[in-house]
């Protein structure tokens, strides 16, 4: 049975939304029941901004999770608001770069990226540390298939968009070898 319940967080900009966006449109790719939950404050920039993602191989019976069992925190008032919320085994994902305090949660696998900072050492700091958490999530935990993904990258890049497939391709790329390198 394949069930993942994933919330992610972080602030207006940082790309959020479409990352969940990528992983619901993979999960479709695959034949999965899929939900994908936005939810964000009235700014458009710097404001907050999370989103469910379900993918299961069963129906899914409601589209939010009060306890996710990947979370991933792209801010530090991310990383307070919703660390408690994961169920205890679940993984949780941080963007060291802009998270310093530690998780202080023992049942908790805790999988520290440095986003930014990984941006700024292989992509000249493109604002593409969404894609990167994604490559190490799936580098991890496989809940959709890395292929999958980048159709999906294809399908959500439409449009005027569609220049930025190849970048976040690469960032995609340094996300996964950042995880199989040993993170």
């Amino acid at each position: 049975m394949k069930h993942h319940e994933i919330l992610i967080a972080g602030f207006g900009g940082q790309g959020i939304l479409f990352l969940g966006r990528v992983l619901a449109v993979a999960g479709m790719f695959e034949g999965y029941e899929v939900s994908w939950y936005p939810s964000y404050g009235p700014e458009m920039r710097g404001g907050t901004a999370n989103c469910t993602v379900i993918i299961s191989d069963e129906e899914i019976g409601a589209t939010i999770s009060d306890r996710p069992g990947i979370c991933i925190v792209m801010n530090e008032p991310s990383f307070f608001r919703f660390t408690p919320t994961v169920r205890s085994g679940g993984l949780l994902l941080v963007n060291t770069s802009l998270v310093r305090a530690k998780c202080e949660r023992e049942d908790l696998e805790v999988l520290p990226v440095p986003a930014n900072d990984l941006a700024k050492l292989y992509l000249n700091g493109a604002e593409v540390t969404n894609t990167i958490i994604l490559g190490a999530l799936l580098a991890r935990c496989p809940v959709v298939q890395r292929e999958s993904a980048e159709r999906a990258l294809v399908e959500c890049l439409r449009g005027k968009r569609e220049k930025l497939y190849t970048l976040n391709l690469k960032a995609l790329e340094v996300g996964w070898e950042f995880v199989a390198k040993g993170a």
